[in-house]
């Protein structure tokens, strides 16, 4: 009898192959000094048998009602698509990419023979603890990394990930709400793992400490707001970077609505560069101004050299500075309108 590739991939010496080439990349890449080349792909939902390394919870697991279910779906052949790290796990040549889908139903009803159970209406998934290779438990080190990246379709509803570690506590976990900007369109959330909070069955634990950076078990999302009606959110991958602009939305728009947003903000971008040309072009109705063409031509320059040259900075369709994370739990900052208060 002969193995085939993706039986033989799930074996302990193929598993301890890959973790080996992982510490050589680190040290002939020397990634201990300069730091990460690129992301590091923790789990990835590109091919059918990828859902299988996922557990799936709801408070039907105790006799409640809720329903919850994690499928794999196929991406759609004209469905446009941003690239995502490399997998994990390299799917093979005779599947399709792919994404889970955690779908169904949340029920608060109370199971009727369970008396010691007050509070009902969850549903989660995370991944399994994965198998040990040669060098001991295969545990995920993200400790040079300052965000964790997840490439959703969210459906607007409350999600939070839960990030599990090899703590002293096993029922700890480490929590951020999922800010999803878009629901229902395809995005990249980034969140950085000093912002998450550690929490057991659902409080906060005091005293806080860091996440385990070096010892990361597992990694999921559920839904906890307890608000009763259908679910249905979307997953294509799960990394660790280091790069804030990997934070994107697809959005769908009018391409008319956009050339005119684009020579809006031209005309604005020129004006404030060459405060003359508009003074110019205002005077001279009859031919172009040379000031204005000076400036359009800078513009350009600018745009075609993209974020490349501001590395770090993340910005929305207008131009405008964004953050990729928000703290969800601490007291958030007031933001003070600059003509009321005199700032600038």
């Amino acid at each position: 009898m002969k193995g085939t590739g993706p039986l033989l991939y799930k074996n302990f010496w193929g598993r301890s192959v890959d973790e080996l080439k992982r510490y050589s990349n680190i040290i002939f890449k020397l990634e201990g000094i300069k730091g990460p080349s690129g992301p590091y792909p923790l789990h990835s939902f590109h091919h059918p048998t990828s859902t299988q390394d996922c557990h799936v919870m709801s408070d039907e697991d105790i006799g409640g009602f809720s329903k919850a279910q994690l499928d794999w779906v196929p991406f759609p052949s004209n469905e446009p698509r941003r690239a995502a790290p490399s997998p994990p796990n390299p799917p093979s040549p005779a599947s399709s990419l792919g994404y889970a889908r955690l779908h169904g139903h949340i029920s608060t009803r109370l199971p009727p023979n369970r008396p010691d159970i007050h509070r009902s209406g969850y549903a989660a998934f995370r991944t399994r603890n994965r198998p040990p290779t040669i060098f001991g438990k295969a545990l995920w080190d993200i400790d040079p990394y300052v965000y964790l990246a997840l490439r959703v379709r969210s459906d607007g509803r409350a999600w939070f990930v839960n990030v599990q570690t090899e703590s002293l506590v096993p029922s700890d976990l480490h929590q951020h709400r999922l800010l999803a900007k878009r629901p229902g369109r395809w995005e990249t959330v980034l969140i950085k793992w000093n912002d998450f909070v550690r929490t057991n069955h659902g409080f906060l634990v005091e005293p806080q400490s860091e996440i385990l950076r070096r010892r990361v078990k597992s990694i999921g999302l559920g839904l906890i707001d307890r608000v009763e009606g259908p679910f249905d959110l979307c997953i294509e991958s799960v990394w660790a970077t280091n790069d804030a602009r990997e934070a994107t939305v697809d959005v769908e728009v009018d391409e008319k609505k956009t050339q005119d947003e684009e020579a809006e903000r031209t005309a604005t971008a020129v004006s404030d560069a060459f405060p003359s040309a508009e003074i110019e072009a205002g005077s001279n109705t009859s031919g172009a101004s040379p000031g204005l063409e000076e400036g359009q031509q800078k513009v350009k320059r600018v745009w075609e050299a993209g974020d490349k040259d501001r590395p770090g900075m993340l910005k929305n369709k207008h131009g405008e500075k964004m953050y990729p994370t928000a703290h969800f739990i601490v007291r958030p900052a007031v933001t003070q309108h600059p003509h009321r208060t005199g700032v600038s």
